[in-house]
């Protein structure tokens, strides 16, 4: 099989997608516990656990990102061990 994106781009999704996960996943963790500085505000949402739902969900996007991602550098890995010449 051969890759839909370049190397570049493949590993530059796998970092973002890492980073998105882990951001997330804290805030909506902080959502899900109604944690004051998440809903302590006037202006903040009022159901905490609603909004935890929707970050989750943005993380499990992130997720299918960085899988799909990962299997874009991994088949760039196999084809460059293979010694095949990349025209850039």
């Amino acid at each position: 099989m051969k890759p839909v994106v370049s190397a570049l781009n493949a590993w530059s999704c796998v970092v973002v997608s890492v980073a998105a996960i882990i951001i997330l996943s804290i805030i909506g963790g902080l959502f899900n516990a109604n944690h004051h500085s998440m809903v302590g505000s006037t202006k903040d949402p009022a159901d905490g656990k609603a909004v935890a739902g929707s970050v989750f969900a943005a993380v499990i996007v992130y997720a299918v990102f960085l899988v799909f991602c990962g299997f874009q550098a991994f088949l760039h890995v196999r084809q460059s061990k293979k010694g095949a010449i990349e025209l850039r």
